[in-house]
């Protein structure tokens, strides 16, 4: 197999871009310093319905649960992460966990959100078939609507990103032909 590589400044960082077939999906690797590895966009459905990247949902083992926390993402990349309590238990993060206990044992209604902060967060179900569904109404408060397309990316490993606009969107947009789940 051919691949095509692409090198990009991006903000006093370095994108590097080729594709590899993992399962049907491309796969983008890593910001030289920043760490991020795109691996397909997801189309966010009329019901807020998205799909998560095979090769992700085992990277992160979401094949081990049937239920994942959104959290805001940055205001550069607007969207969200998604991740589940066992991977925020031992990061930076786990404060979520210890001051919203009905978060972290999902006793808050399914998709239902609650504000810490800057931060949205909400649990949803995801299915075996690594699709979840978000309500539209929940969606907003991240900045997502339905028939958006989201970047999905993994920039540490206690979250994977679905990023909605910034630099890495345009310059993927531009440079790269990763393959859209719906």
């Amino acid at each position: 197999m051919k691949q095509k590589i692409w090198l990009f400044p991006i903000n006093n960082l370095y994108l590097i871009l080729f594709n590899v077939s993992t399962n049907g999906e491309s796969e983008v690797p890593q910001l030289v310093k920043g760490g991020k590895y795109a691996y397909a966009w997801s189309k966010v459905g009329k019901n807020g319905k998205i799909v998560v990247p095979k090769h992700a949902i085992t990277e992160y083992r979401f094949n081990t649960t049937n239920k994942i926390i959104l959290i805001t993402a940055s205001k550069t990349s607007g969207g969200f992460a998604i991740t589940k309590p066992s991977l925020l238990k031992n990061s930076k993060l786990s404060f979520i966990l210890d001051k919203h206990p009905r978060l972290a044992q999902f006793d808050l209604p399914e998709g239902e959100s609650i504000k810490i902060a800057t931060k949205t967060y909400c649990w949803v179900n995801l299915n075996k078939k690594g699709e979840f569904t978000v309500p539209i109404e929940t969606l907003e408060k991240y900045g997502v609507k339905p028939e958006d397309k989201l970047l999905s990316v993994r920039g540490s490993c206690v979250a994977l990103s679905f990023i909605v606009k910034g630099p890495i969107i345009e310059e993927v947009k531009k440079q790269s032909e990763l393959h859209v789940l719906e």
